[in-house]
C-alpha cells in the first residue's frame, strides 16, 4: 500500500469518527486543496529549497485543504477553535504551511535546509511551532529550537500519526497523544491538559471522552 492510499484509509477512519462524534469539527474541515496549489508548493519546494513536497502531505491535501473554524453560540469568549481537532492543532492550507517554510526575502533559510514541511500548528496567527513531515515521519517544530529540525521523527508518517490519533479517541489510553487528552465540547473535538487547562469558561461544557 502506497502513501496516498495510507493516509486515505486513515483519514476516513478518523472523520468517519468525527461524523458521528464530533460534527462541528467535521463541518469544519475545508474540501480538497485545488490541484494547482499542490502543484505550486511542490515546485516553490523544489526551486527553492531542493526537495519536493512530501508525497502524504500531499495525499493528505488532496482529502482536505485546511480548516474552516465554524461559529459555535453558545462559545461566547470564542474560546474553541472547532477546526482544532488534532492534538498537533489545525491542518495548514499549503500556502499557510510554505509561509514560515520557504527562505525569507533575504534567501536565509531558518531551517537549514532540513527537508521537511510543516503541516500542523496551534499557533494559528504567525504559525511559530507546530508539526513537520519530511522522509523520515512525522515531528515537532519550534521557530525558537529550529536547529536539527527533522532529526528527531515521533511517528513515521502522517498515516500513522491519523490513526495515532484515532486509537486515542476510540480506544484510549486518554494520554495516548501526550499530556492534552481528547474531549468534546459543543460538537467539538478538543484536546486539553486537565492539570494546565487552557479553556476558562469553555471548561465547564468540555467532557473527556475517557
Amino acid at each position: 500500500m502506497n502513501d496516498q492510499q495510507n493516509v486515505v484509509e486513515a483519514w476516513h477512519g478518523l472523520t468517519g469518527w468525527l461524523r458521528t462524534h464530533a460534527p462541528v469539527s467535521y463541518a469544519s474541515l475545508l474540501p480538497p486543496a485545488p490541484e494547482p496549489a499542490i502543484e505550486a508548493a511542490d515546485h516553490q519546494l523544489t526551486q527553492r529549497l531542493g526537495f519536493g513536497l512530501p508525497a502524504d502531505l500531499a495525499a493528505l491535501w488532496r482529502l482536505c485543504g485546511g480548516v474552516d473554524h465554524q461559529e459555535i453560540e453558545p462559545d461566547e469568549e470564542g474560546e474553541i477553535g472547532s477546526g482544532a481537532l488534532l492534538p498537533g492543532g489545525v491542518i495548514m492550507a499549503p500556502k499557510d504551511a510554505l509561509r514560515p517554510r520557504l527562505p525569507d526575502r533575504t534567501g536565509q533559510d531558518r531551517w537549514q535546509g532540513a527537508p521537511v514541511v510543516p503541516w500542523l500548528t496551534g499557533d494559528e496567527s504567525g504559525p511559530e511551532s507546530g508539526h513537520w513531515v519530511g522522509a523520515l515521519g512525522v515531528g515537532r517544530w519550534s521557530l525558537d529550537s529550529l536547529p536539527g529540525v527533522g532529526a528527531e521523527p515521533e511517528f513515521p508518517s502522517i498515516a500513522t500519526y491519523l490513526n495515532a490519533v484515532l486509537r486515542a479517541v476510540t480506544e484510549g489510553p486518554a494520554d495516548a497523544m501526550g499530556p492534552r487528552v481528547p474531549g468534546l465540547v459543543w460538537g467539538c473535538l478538543i484536546w486539553e491538559n486537565p492539570e494546565h487547562h487552557l479553556l476558562d469558561e469553555a471548561l465547564q461544557h468540555w467532557t473527556p471522552i475517557h
